[in-house]
């Protein structure tokens, strides 16, 4: 079975963050993994994009109960109904997880894959999790590159 890689990220980005999302799914299909997203626009959007052009497949995990939002690049869109919930889906179907930028509902599936403890956790930019003395959380590798962020997960050996 593939391993599936969750990308995770704002609807809406920044260019930069679109270039690392896209550059991060094209690797991530390269290492014939199955992308996972949220199904829409912004780093979601990008990385779907990146895979497809790798040959990759794409599943976009949807919150609402159709596929009518579904992105163009997506191979599989899930309907959930779930909302925002869905994160949790996003995140209990990968094998590890990568979030490019930050907006709540990236924070929200950051925390989900830290609390779940099961898989390893990489952002590329966003968030910087602090604890209440200000020390950085510890569990999250940040990468500077998508290079560093796929390399980051452990998934792949360094020539694939």
């Amino acid at each position: 079975m593939a391993l599936q890689v969750a990308v995770c990220g704002p609807g809406e980005c920044t260019e930069a963050e679109w270039d690392h999302a896209y550059e991060t799914g094209r690797l991530l299909a390269g290492h014939g993994a199955v992308v996972v997203c949220g199904g829409h626009g912004g780093v979601m959007a990008a990385a779907a994009a990146g895979a497809r052009t790798g040959g990759g497949v794409v599943v976009g995990v949807l919150p609402a109960a159709d596929r009518a939002a579904a992105g163009p690049d997506l191979t599989v869109a899930v309907p959930t109904g779930l909302g925002q919930a869905r994160n949790n889906v996003i995140v209990n179907a990968a094998d590890a997880v990568i979030a490019v930028g930050g907006s709540w509902g990236t924070l929200s599936e950051i925390a989900l894959a830290m609390r779940a403890g099961r898989v390893p956790v990489v952002q590329l930019g966003g968030w910087r999790v602090h604890d209440k003395h200000g020390r950085p959380v510890g569990g999250i590798v940040h990468a500077a590159d998508p290079a560093a962020a796929v390399q980051a997960t452990g998934l792949f050996d360094r020539t694939g």
